[in-house]
């Protein structure tokens, strides 16, 4: 009976050893093949920048080419076995990259040869998927109307205070019939070195294309455009800083040199500069239509809102707070946001809080009775996880980063 069983006892031992040898042959092509399809449409792959260069959707042969010498790569050295074919697919369609490796090899047997098995055929396949860097235009819209003057932290609230004999805190600049004065206490800021909000959103809207220059994963990826509300207040219309571009190291300079809206004299217009219905009609104006974000043909639009969020313009009709006259002083009214939502444009939001004044009497009189309304309003203005509030002595600077790299992280619905 012993000599009889040997017979299949060994058949099972070949057996064993034949396919333990076959196993090990398909781990380690199917490493190989994981590590290939990976490695085909990672960030710094062919695939993926010829993927981010095209304009529609369709399969990449340069991508497919490396694909396969990438596989053939990591099976280097004495192999077990006999590789028989490898294949790869490299496509896009829409934000969606996908590699797919396919392969089939022999693995000679010994034992089983006996029983007239010579080879094991093994095969597989490996597929990744990635998503490609969305694309999208930033246009930045930045209050830079004289309430933006005023000193950007309590310190700096407290020196002009201390060297102003009204007690004000605000720096306003005045230059009538282009020539500045002297004695403006926007020229007084810069004598005693006082910072204010506008000069930190300039800093921080330079400091931001270092951020995006940093994010993007091509050249082309993030656009920018800089708007303010004007440079001058006796022709308040939306001023183009720097226009669309993804060369964003001349748009760093350029809206580096931000200024204050000046004035011709205290009290001009009875202070009516502040029109944020208008900034955003005039904004949409210049955008074009919103796009997918898949190619960069068809880019998503942002608009990138910061201000102190209180309006001040001639509304006597509709203003939600109380009247002086035609002017009307009240905390942002969101449906002027909503009209750039409704074109498919999505609004991120930083509001820099508007400090208060407790020594400032019109501060007490307009302001303070609806401060605690002003944030919850930007925060209605904003689309829905792109709100940001910061305090000017927090750091409006690294605020800005924080929320631009918010919004190209978030996920995007594609269809």
């Amino acid at each position: 009976m012993s000599a009889l069983l040997m017979v299949p006892l060994a058949a099972v031992a070949g057996l064993s050893v034949d396919f333990a040898n076959a196993l090990a042959a398909k781990n380690e092509l199917q490493s190989a093949a994981d590590a290939a399809a990976l490695a085909a449409i990672s960030d710094n792959s062919a695939g993926y920048k010829k993927a981010m260069s095209m304009t529609g959707d369709g399969e990449i042969l340069d991508a497919e080419t490396d694909a396969k010498n990438l596989f053939s790569g990591e099976i280097t050295g004495n192999r077990p076995y006999t590789l028989t074919n490898v294949s790869a697919t490299v496509s896009r369609s829409g934000v969606d990259l996908t590699s797919k490796i396919t392969y089939s090899a022999e693995v000679p047997t010994s034992l089983l040869m006996a029983l007239g098995q010579n080879k094991i055929t093994i095969s597989g396949t490996a597929t990744a998927a990635y998503k490609t860097a969305t694309y999208r235009d930033f246009y930045l819209l930045l209050d830079n109307t004289p309430s933006m003057g005023v000193a950007a932290t309590p310190s700096d609230i407290s020196t002009m205070v201390a060297n102003t004999g009204d007690k004000c805190a605000f720096a306003c600049h005045i230059v009538n019939n282009g020539v500045e004065d002297p004695n403006s206490y926007y020229n007084l800021a810069k004598q005693l070195g006082v910072t204010t909000r506008i000069n930190v959103v300039a800093q921080a809207t330079a400091a931001l294309m270092d951020t995006a220059t940093s994010a993007r994963k091509v050249s082309n990826q993030f656009r920018m455009a800089v708007y303010t509300f004007g440079q001058k207040a006796e022709d308040t219309k939306l001023m183009e800083v720097a226009n669309l571009t993804s060369d964003l190291k001349t748009a760093k300079n350029k809206a580096s040199m931000i200024d204050l809206m000046s004035i011709p004299y205290q009290g001009y217009n009875n202070d009516q500069q502040t029109d944020f219905t208008l900034a955003m009609q005039n904004i949409a104006k210049v955008i074009g239509p919103a796009g997918t974000g898949a190619t960069s043909t068809s880019p998503e639009k942002i608009v990138f809102f910061v201000s102190d969020g209180v309006n001040d313009s001639y509304k006597p009709v509709g203003c939600t707070k109380k009247l002086t006259g035609g002017r009307c002083q009240e905390p942002i009214n969101p449906d002027a946001c909503q009209a750039l939502k409704d074109q498919g444009y999505k609004v991120a939001v930083l509001y820099t809080t508007y400090l208060p004044l407790p020594t400032n009497q019109w501060y007490n009189d307009w302001i303070s009775p609806f401060q605690a309304e002003i944030a919850s309003r930007m925060q209605s203005c904003a689309s829905s996880g792109y709100f940001f509030e910061v305090s000017p002595s927090e750091g409006i600077s690294q605020a800005m980063s924080a929320l631009f790299m918010k919004i190209i992280s978030s996920s995007r619905i594609t269809s």
